[in-house]
């Protein structure tokens, strides 16, 4: 059976083929699609696959553990920010293992699209020991994610699977297997010492799994995912890895001079690599993201004549596309065209009517009066506050940051000090944050914009919706020193007063404005209507 799918959706639609049981997943660009797509899967809904959102990527990842403890499959997707969040977790399941297969799928913004960093998720794999596999098209991707499930119940690890955002959002077509496996049976093999990472049982762990390093990669030099093709001109030979072995393709769609290493798998395959060392004058390596080959192969080839991201041939910042390629191997790129200058450059900016205008609006307004006031922003839609016409916030470093960083603010004399967040980001990350400050009484005020849904990545379902305030009171707020207000141009007067009571009372303070954002209230209308 034939499908056109992105990458993203091969992954799901694999992942789905291969008896997965659940999902769990924190929304975020270029990951998002591979759990809405098996949201609206009519073979998830028969199945019973679990696939609703998790609070965040720890708790997602700590979920997927749970569910293979008990001997089924499971899938963990995120955006490269998200590894961050789930490191503890993920790092320490390469200690414990596995019991079902789990795969955790990273999805990096090498760009930065809409991101704050472009890290490179395959250092995680390697930090973590633990196989990391990188599909070059979109049919890899497919059938890779069934071979990782395999593998992790294998090798009883983890897998980790990388994609970038190319590879997530473009389509092509994908055969499909016409009967997707049946699901694991519940079973109870998992081993309580495994899982019990007490350090008698973690150093026994590592051992083991230090020892398994030497069979990872004579699998990943054996593998089908990783391939020597030969060439006639061994004056370069060509390192490319995930999607950039496609952009080395359309360099060359007959028949490429030059040796070729594909990799797909990791640990990195070093008689592969030593092979091509040998038989070749220089090696150019083509990867997308950071020189993480590169740095390897220079261990490896020590005075070998190396080209890459390291020294020029290809930038060090920014995706590849075919051009780039075209370049790093001295051939002629296609005829480019300068931007059209009658065409004016549109900044993005909140959208016209929604809530988190008002609440910068409102803000503004009252932050006249202060000196020198700062107000720490928090990653979602209303970042872009930060943008004209509002210029409002100071801040916004990581999920959950902005009540931390106004609470050290004020423990280092500053007043006013403003915390801006979003109610998906409070629930992922801001909770604790709050705690901290409701604990010492920080002289901060806490304003959670409430839209009621996951906004920046496309309406998804918040976690703490309807809960906020029964979440703020659990934590110890005042109830004096909780207000909820409707960001709407008629009611200025209330919400600028209710900000300036709260920010000249000198303790931890939270205001919630609550109005549903534009897009998901259209849809909602939409779909009313149509019933």
């Amino acid at each position: 059976m034939k499908k056109l799918l992105l990458g993203d959706e091969a992954i799901a639609q694999g992942a789905m083929d291969a008896g997965l049981s659940g999902v769990y997943a924190y929304p975020g660009t270029p990951s998002t699609e591979i759990t809405e797509y098996i949201q609206m899967s009519p073979l998830a809904k028969e199945r019973g696959i679990h696939r609703l959102w998790s609070t965040n990527e720890k708790t997602a990842m700590e979920e997927a553990l749970g569910m293979s403890y008990m001997g089924k499959r499971a899938l963990v997707c995120m955006k490269h920010v998200g590894m961050n969040v789930c490191a503890d977790a993920f790092v320490n399941s390469g200690m414990t293992g596995v019991n079902g297969g789990v795969v955790v799928l990273a999805a990096d913004d090498p760009s930065m699209h809409s991101s704050q960093d472009k890290q490179d998720s395959r250092f995680y794999g390697k930090f973590a020991m633990i196989p990391t596999f990188e599909p070059s098209s979109q049919q890899e991707a497919y059938d890779m994610i069934q071979k990782a499930f395999d593998y992790s119940e294998q090798q009883k690890l983890p897998v980790l699977m990388r994609v970038t955002t190319r590879m997530a959002h473009s389509r092509a077509v994908v055969e499909c297997v016409d009967a997707p496996r049946q699901q694991n049976d519940l079973n109870y093999n998992a081993v309580a010492a495994n899982w019990v990472l007490l350090p008698a049982n973690a150093r026994r762990r590592n051992d083991i799994v230090t020892a398994q390093q030497a069979e990872l990669e004579e699998d990943a030099a054996n593998s089908a995912y990783n391939k020597y093709m030969e060439g006639t001109d061994h004056s370069l030979g060509i390192i490319a890895s995930g999607i950039a072995y496609n952009y080395v393709r359309e360099c060359y769609p007959t028949d490429c001079p030059y040796p070729i290493l594909k990799i797909s798998q990791y640990p990195l395959p070093k008689k592969l690599v030593r092979r091509m060392l040998d038989e070749c004058d220089k090696v150019l390596i083509v990867e997308e993201g950071q020189p993480f080959i590169e740095d390897m192969v220079r261990g490896v080839a020590e005075s070998k004549n190396i080209m890459g991201r390291l020294t020029g041939e290809l930038p060090r910042t920014g995706e590849l596309n075919p051009d780039v390629v075209k370049k790093a191997l001295g051939m002629q790129t296609g005829e480019c065209y300068a931007p059209c200058e009658d065409v004016a450059p549109r900044p993005p900016a909140l959208c016209q009517g929604c809530g988190h205008r008002d609440v910068y609006a409102a803000l503004n307004e009252v932050l006249k009066e202060y000196d020198n006031p700062r107000v720490f922003g928090d990653i979602g839609c209303y970042t872009l506050g930060f943008l004209p016409p509002f210029r409002a916030i100071h801040s916004c470093v990581d999920m959950g940051a902005s009540i931390t960083m106004a609470k050290g603010a004020s423990d280092a004399g500053q007043w006013p000090a403003v915390a801006v967040i979003g109610d998906s980001t409070f629930t992922h990350s801001g909770m604790t944050g709050l705690l901290d400050a409701i604990n010492e009484n920080a002289d901060i005020t806490v304003i959670i914009s409430d839209n009621l849904t996951t906004g920046m990545t496309g309406g998804q379902d918040s976690a703490g919706t309807n809960k906020f305030e029964a979440i703020c009171r659990g934590l110890g707020l005042s109830e004096d020193h909780l207000k909820v207000v409707v960001p709407l141009p008629k009611n200025m007067p209330e919400i600028t007063q209710i900000i300036r009571d709260e920010i000249n009372y000198h303790g931890t303070s939270v205001i919630i404005p609550r109005r549903e954002c534009m897009q998901t209230l259209q849809r909602h209308l939409k779909q009313k209507k149509a019933k």
